[in-house]
């Protein structure tokens, strides 16, 4: 059984609609000049994370698995890396595209593995921010293609004002869009399978327009307004004896938390369970297996799975991201 953390370097993506707090807030590195996405956690063919430590560095994440093992390194409860979920931080100078993603049974009819559920945790956001959130009424099909094809999709969509902190469940099919000036982390299935509806008739760097999946959102997209604070997110918040535990999202394909640490906590690995860490604030150490390893923001560190404890000391404040089956998601919750 592996007990070394894995520190990764992640994926960077240079979309239009992206701007520069990636770099000046979480030290990301990047050679295009605009630096949209960094895919903290990634185990897909798009854009693999990348080893940073160890007898293995300078290995994609998906080489590393396959070297060592599904189950050494995710644990019996992930099993697969098709299961990994996939971890962004996303900065949207400009807004994103209004678009949409299937469910597993859509996806698999279509040659993909997953569709995309996905959760957005917000960091920040400047002042009048919004983002877009399902539709503001139930409409037919045949109403959803007529605002569509006449350009009067906006007046259907649900805006949502945002600011720090908040939490969405975003489902597959539930039409969205991150709007300019916020800042996310993105936890997700590994996926990248997005349907665009909309996209302000922008164009990308040779001038053409950004291509549209107008039929395939139309099959997959619910169309009954989606009410943004669902059951299965931000469940709790509650002090700890260390600082400050959050629980922002529990689903069938992962579970985040959100801790605040002030003070040395030990916490029980599990031989079935890794953790993936995504360090939003301070500094501190990760210890484990008898050494020590320095944590500072921006750092992605994934904790196969371990027969021991493991320790977090510091003043800091990280993303915790896990998988579980399901019967088992209440009761690991509680113990974070």
């Amino acid at each position: 059984m592996m007990r070394e953390p894995i520190f990764l370097k992640g994926v960077c993506k240079d979309y239009l609609w992206g701007g520069q707090k990636l770099r000046e807030l979480f030290g990301k590195e990047s050679d295009s000049e605009i630096l949209a996405e960094s895919w903290e956690l990634s185990c897909h063919p798009d854009g693999c994370s990348v080893v940073m430590n160890g007898a293995d560095k300078g290995l994609t994440l998906t080489e590393y698995i396959e070297k060592h093992g599904a189950e050494n390194i995710l644990g019996a409860h992930c099993g697969r890396m098709e299961n990994v979920p996939l971890i962004k931080l996303i900065d949207a100078k400009e807004p994103l595209s209004v678009q949409v993603h299937p469910d597993d049974a859509y996806a698999r009819t279509h040659g993909d593995a997953n569709g995309k559920t996905e959760m957005w945790y917000v960091l920040d956001a400047e002042e009048g921010a919004e983002l877009v959130y399902g539709v503001n009424r139930e409409l037919t099909r045949e109403e959803f293609r007529a605002h569509i094809e006449d350009g009067t999709l906006e007046e259907i969509l649900n805006y949502v004002p945002v600011k720090k902190g908040d939490v969405f469940f975003i489902p597959a099919g539930t039409l969205h869009a991150i709007g300019g000036g916020i800042l996310i982390a993105e936890v997700q299935q590994n996926s990248n399978l997005t349907y665009r509806v909309y996209d302000y008739n922008r164009r990308d760097a040779e001038g053409k327009l950004r291509e549209l999946h107008v039929e395939d959102a139309i099959q997959v997209t619910n169309l009954v307004p989606t009410v943004a604070e669902q059951s299965c997110c931000n469940m709790a918040d509650m002090e700890t004896p260390w600082g400050r535990s959050r629980i922002l999202c529990a689903c069938d394909y992962f579970v985040a938390v959100q801790e605040w640490v002030d003070h040395r906590v030990v916490r029980a690995g599990s031989e079935n369970v890794y953790h993936h860490f995504l360090i939003l604030e301070g500094e501190g150490v990760l210890e484990t297996g008898g050494n020590v390893y320095p944590l500072k923001k921006g750092d992605s560190v994934l904790l196969p799975p371990i027969k021991g404890d493991y320790c977090i000391d510091g003043r800091l404040s990280y993303l915790s991201t896990f998988s579980l089956d399901a019967e088992e998601i209440e009761n690991k919750i509680m113990e974070e």
